[in-house]
């Protein structure tokens, strides 16, 4: 074997261990090995979102220490409220690559085939979300920034859409792609006028 395969080798052998022992998932829900994209600021948002509840919990602590109604119970309130803050900012970590898309939040994780998409649409509330379910039955929700913000992650998204509108089986969301997809181009176009110069 020569220098380039044996420098090649070990690093496919080691994204083969990688993508079959994921902790937690099952063997199916393990990203496939291959080219992938994700979030990239996930990891700084999570470290804002564990600062913002452990900020509000030491205030609360302060604060009934300070007064002098710090007991056992009252703790326990506050650490759960800081819990719950900590949920809800928590953001989503989300995965993408040839076929496939799957977003993480604290507790769970949903996966979608983007090659095998049955419909996507927005949700009705108050955020505005892009709502993908596939032909197995699996259901991601995912902001529409996020897919701005992370070029690469549409690629992903749109490749997949593409594939399942040749399949036949995507009946629902041309629309909502479409109008995705003018969002995304409109932020790009802006993006490269600001760093030229011209705007």
């Amino acid at each position: 074997m020569d220098l380039p395969e044996a420098l090649a080798a070990p690093s496919v052998d080691f994204m083969d261990r990688v993508t079959r022992g994921v902790p937690g998932r099952e063997a199916d829900k393990a990203e496939p090995p291959g080219q992938h994209a994700s979030n990239t600021d996930w990891a700084r948002e999570r470290r804002a979102a564990i600062g913002c509840a452990c900020l509000l919990l030491t205030l609360l602590l302060l604060i009934d220490g300070g007064s002098g109604r710090l007991s056992a119970p009252r703790a326990v309130l506050w650490a759960g409220l800081a819990t719950l803050l900590l949920a809800v900012l928590m953001p989503a970590r989300v995965t993408a690559g040839e076929g496939w898309l799957a977003s993480r939040r604290l507790l769970r994780q949903r996966h979608v085939r983007t090659d095998r998409l049955v419909s996507v649409r927005w949700s009705d509330g108050i955020s505005q979300r892009l709502v993908l379910r596939d032909l197995e039955g699996g259901r991601v929700e995912l902001d529409p920034a996020l897919l701005v913000t992370h070029p690469q992650l549409w690629r992903h998204l749109d490749a997949g859409a593409r594939a399942s509108l040749g399949r036949g089986t995507l009946l629902c969301g041309a629309t909502a792609l479409n109008q995705l997809s003018r969002r995304i181009d409109g932020e790009t176009a802006r993006t490269v006028f600001t760093v030229s110069g011209l705007r």
